[in-house]
């Protein structure tokens, strides 16, 4: 996050301000995000007077992996208002593993750590990547509405809606903005991050939830090219900075880190942190170490200007932006180790017996677990999270809910 952000996202100044959501990337974990949201609808229900007709409350839309799944699927019924949020915990509700990925093994592979290497290697030469998650593009044909998106952006229910993707070809980070005048907007390009407008696809968001060696690369035009994208959360170094340049002044920002996961890894093995211990932490990093560090900046880049004189504040171009973030306050990873035998079989096989799942393999099954009992656990731990933060909350709408 750069001063020229912040100064960029403050050179309007609105009525009221411009809510933005901020949805970060996770797979299976981003349904903590659904906890979160449902609690913070049921708040702004009631300060509604119950009225399940009140307008959906933020403006701006921003999803990275995962998150760019949720944020469109909001985007595409923002126009039931808060209802909005109880249609996202549904559509959860109804998902399966099945409906995301599918791996087909033999069942011998839980015997053989080579099988499984070979196996797995063999789908990695085939296809990219060692699942295929053709299902998904199936379950989101189905679940989210371009046309609902087009209606929402055109009737002043929702103002933008951005994803973003990581080019394998160019090592740029790209984030697909799509407003109701995309051809009036004018793009940012930063060093290794740029932008574009247009309407948004179904490839856009297969490409931003390409976890990286799990799911295969999507092809996206750009520049005039095609180029093979993957997880928008790789090289992501300033999450809050689409929702900004879109013309946010507040932001309310749902990652799925933890506070501690080093535990589960330390009880691999006396010899060091076994296979899940590793892909864990490399997947943990490629998903959650930016977030933290782009908010404090943030959130100490807007104290800053809180503080100047307000004769000096007066006079200039730019504002402060408020940040609120939220984060689960227990351990996801030890919560997936609790469901691993959830994991389909084949998945369950195939990572068995490369010995991913033990040691801290709850890590690595965390981001595959589409299955019922885990995701209700991670929406009652984003109900649970949402409700200890409530006056935060109503304190970031204070002001009127859009």
């Amino acid at each position: 996050m750069s001063l020229s952000t912040v100064i960029h996202a403050g050179l309007t100044h609105p009525a009221k301000p411009v809510h933005a959501l901020v949805l970060m990337g996770g797979g299976a974990r981003t349904a903590y995000q659904v906890g979160v949201l449902q609690a913070m609808a049921s708040m702004l229900r009631l300060q509604a007077a119950g009225a399940d007709t009140a307008p959906f409350p933020f403006r701006v839309l921003v999803g990275t992996s995962a998150g760019a799944l949720n944020v469109t699927y909001l985007a595409a019924s923002a126009g039931a208002g808060l209802q909005a949020f109880e249609q996202l915990a549904q559509f959860w509700g109804r998902l399966r593993s099945q409906d995301v990925y599918e791996l087909n093994v033999s069942p011998w592979v839980r015997f053989s750590r080579l099988l499984a290497a070979v196996t797995l290697w063999g789908n990695a030469r085939r296809q990219g990547a060692i699942l295929n998650n053709m299902p998904l593009v199936d379950t989101l044909h189905h679940a989210i509405s371009l046309g609902g998106i087009e209606e929402a952006l055109h009737s002043r229910a929702i103002d933008a809606v951005a994803v973003t993707a990581s080019s394998y070809t160019s090592g740029v980070h790209w984030t697909f903005c799509h407003t109701a005048r995309d051809g009036r907007r004018e793009p940012w390009n930063r060093p290794g991050r740029r932008a574009e407008f247009q309407p948004l696809t179904i490839e856009h968001l297969m490409a931003s939830s390409a976890i990286p060696f799990l799911f295969p690369a999507t092809p996206l035009w750009v520049d005039g090219r095609r180029e093979y994208f993957g997880d928008g959360s790789m090289r992501q170094v300033s999450p809050l900075s689409p929702a900004m340049h879109l013309g946010a002044h507040r932001i309310l920002v749902v990652g799925v880190g933890q506070p501690e996961r080093a535990g589960l890894v330390g009880e691999a093995s006396p010899r060091g942190p076994g296979m899940g211990g590793i892909a864990g932490h490399a997947m943990a990093s490629v998903f959650h170490d930016t977030l933290q560090a782009d908010v404090e900046q943030a959130q100490r880049v807007t104290r800053t200007l809180q503080q100047l004189p307000r004769e000096v504040a007066g006079v200039l171009p730019y504002r402060a932006v408020e940040v609120l973030a939220i984060q689960p306050t227990q351990s996801l990873d030890a919560l997936a180790q609790a469901h691993v035998q959830d994991l389909p079989g084949p998945v369950r096989r195939a990572l068995g017996g490369l010995g991913a799942l033990k040691g801290g393999g709850g890590a690595l099954a965390s981001y595959l677990l589409f299955e019922p009992a885990f995701v209700q656990a991670l929406v009652a731990l984003g109900q649970q999270d949402a409700y200890a933060r409530k006056q935060e909350l109503l304190a970031f709408f204070g002001s009127g809910t859009a």
